[in-house]
């Protein structure tokens, strides 16, 4: 691993911090590679009743590292796997996860929030899909997962972003945390994983199951859609060079 996340033991809660600062924990491919190492390890891990996750520096997470994009096909086949995993092993773990979003959650690093089952926020935290107005469709699965639809819609058709006291009064957030959204985060996590286990663990697989069984489709049809622009520009190019019609 290359070190763009580090865990970190509470007691029965682990601390999972993004480490890109300087590149406002965007997800490039190492880090995502990473996440889904980790999520995955802790997902099975007995002796961790709850994840916090936030990020490192002013930022939770700026989504994609956009720089990555483009490149060769192998390059972008691993844009694609990477994201799949990363998101799926996120969305997917078995552990309770609170997301202590401590800046700006925006475009995937929203998403990214959005797949933990609680989230507070401090009162620096952003949030929204700023990517919409580039020309990239947002992940609407995420939102409406979590949301009411017509806030779900709104923030998605607009690009619209919300700040940390809006956020709360749509439900995007239980709480914003006015110092420590960490400390406040490991609590609540503290709190979770002090409960009877397998009681726990049992409610979180009822909403893994209902985020399968509700929305499961929208997010193959995400993955789909990503998968096709990032690997059907191959096709066009190859065809354009062998002057055939694109």
């Amino acid at each position: 691993m290359a070190g763009l996340l580090t865990i970190e033991r509470h007691e029965q809660v682990a601390l999972v911090t993004l480490r890109r600062p300087g590149q406002r924990n965007a997800l490039s491919i190492e880090l995502r590679r990473e996440l889904a190492e980790a999520f995955g390890h802790l997902s099975g891990d007995q002796r961790v009743g709850c994840v916090v996750l936030t990020g490192a520096g002013t930022a939770f997470c700026s989504g994609m590292d956009t720089k990555q994009f483009g490149g060769d096909l192998e390059h972008r086949k691993q844009l694609v796997e990477t994201s799949t995993i990363a998101f799926e092993a996120v969305g997917g773990c078995r552990r309770p996860i609170v997301a202590a979003v401590n800046g700006p959650a925006i475009a995937g690093g929203f998403a990214l929030a959005l797949l933990c089952d609680l989230r507070i926020a401090s009162s620096a935290a952003i949030f929204g899909y700023p990517e919409l107005p580039k020309g990239i469709p947002p992940s609407y699965a995420a939102a409406r997962a979590v949301l009411p639809a017509t806030v779900a819609q709104e923030l998605c058709l607009t690009g619209r972003l919300v700040k940390a006291e809006e956020a709360q009064r749509l439900g995007i957030v239980r709480e914003v945390v006015q110092t420590d959204v960490v400390a406040r985060g490991l609590e609540l996590g503290q709190r979770i994983a002090g409960l009877p286990r397998k009681a726990v663990l049992e409610t979180k697989r009822r909403t893994l199951l209902e985020r399968r069984h509700l929305w499961g489709f929208l997010f193959e049809d995400e993955q789909h859609v990503f998968r096709r622009a990032l690997l059907g520009a191959e096709t066009v190019t190859v065809r354009k060079e062998k002057g055939e019609a694109a």
